[in-house]
């Protein structure tokens, strides 16, 4: 659903480019809450893993393909404003390096593929989760649930968008109905792809997923044939380090072996919002993106004539760029609340011996 240059005027790609800056720098104000030495690492390979999914281009009906938006699965994994974050650095990986997502409607892309899926996900989910028992299987339950509504939302949020300030005279009534139509499908592959990841990590971390925080399994002992919950002392203790090393290592190369090889195998059929735009008329006006002569525009590497290596080339090179750049800025958050800690621990002490 990347929205390329020339779908929204300028005043409201400008205003748009407002609201996502303001949602970035509340996240990264909330970052800091939900960030800590295991989760920082964590949030730059779930940036990474979304790219990497969303160039996996799945069909959904005739013609018409859908991919990840990834708020969902963010929100769930590393927390929402983590996961506004997240979806902010995937969006400007791709619109920079790759040509994917107008640089001018960034804002837009921004506050409809994170903002709003970040949002209507989370809260779902955590709806869910009050009124489901305390269950891992509900877990997946509740994000599969938040993941397939924010599609459709995001499709909503875009046709609200482009109602006010939509490049070509369309009647915004066919357009809702088929954007949001189409999203629905497309929610059900987001939705499958988010319950199945975020039900992996649960399996062998639980205690990495942010949305599973608190969630505990008690330890079964067999007493004379029947099973009960053994004492909380007996529980078993926090995986360390080492495997928290293993899951992100883990979750690097599967994102990896997705963007550099499986994508090649993707649908080449236009995503839901390329198909709506082209069967309406939205895209009567649409400009070519400014990186279009970027060495990786399009996810094939320039001079590289192999399509096949071409696109696992430039995925593997999104994956590796997203990574860095992600860690760096979740290591610069974790470390700013550090130093929060450090000056609001030391402060009474300071006073106390002033006075």
């Amino acid at each position: 659903m990347h929205v390329p240059d020339g779908f929204i005027n300028a005043p409201v790609s400008v205003a748009a480019g407002v609201v996502a800056a303001a949602a970035v720098a509340v996240s990264l104000r909330g970052a800091r809450r939900e960030l800590d030495e295991r989760t920082a690492p964590l949030a730059g390979l779930v940036a990474a893993f979304i790219f990497a999914v969303q160039m996996l281009n799945f069909p959904v009906a005739a013609g018409t393909s859908g991919h990840l938006l990834g708020g969902a699965l963010a929100a769930i994994l590393v927390g929402p404003y983590t996961g506004v974050l997240c979806v902010s650095v995937v969006l400007l990986m791709q619109g920079i390096l790759f040509a994917d997502g107008g640089l001018t409607a960034l804002g837009v892309n921004i506050t409809v593929m994170g903002v709003v899926t970040v949002v209507v996900a989370h809260a779902l989910f955590r709806g869910l989760l009050r009124i489901l028992p305390a269950t891992r299987r509900s877990v997946t339950v509740a994000a599969f649930t938040g993941a397939l509504l924010s599609v459709p939302a995001a499709a909503a949020a875009f046709t609200a968008v482009y109602a006010i300030g939509g490049t070509t005279d369309v009647p915004i009534g066919k357009v809702i109905t088929a954007m949001v139509g189409v999203h629905v499908l497309i929610g059900i592959g987001e939705a499958a792809i988010t319950a199945a990841t975020v039900g992996a990590v649960i399996a062998v971390r639980p205690d990495l997923v942010h949305g599973a925080r608190g969630l505990t399994t008690r330890l079964k002992l067999r007493v004379d044939g029947a099973l009960v919950d053994a004492p909380a002392a007996a529980a078993a203790p926090a995986a360390g380090a080492g495997s928290t090393r293993k899951v992100w290592a883990t979750g690097l190369v599967t994102a990896l072996v997705l963007a550099g090889f499986v994508s090649f195998y993707a649908s080449a059929d236009p995503d839901g919002l390329e198909k709506v735009a082209a069967d309406k008329g939205i895209d009567e006006k649409v400009e070519e993106h400014a990186a279009a002569n970027s060495p990786l525009a399009d996810y094939g590497v320039k001079d590289v004539d192999d399509a096949r290596l071409s696109g696992g080339l430039a995925g593997v090179i999104g994956v590796g760029v997203t990574v860095v750049a992600g860690t760096g800025i979740f290591w610069a958050v974790r470390r700013r609340r550090t130093e929060d800690l450090t000056a609001t621990s030391t402060a009474p002490a300071t006073s106390a011996s002033a006075g």
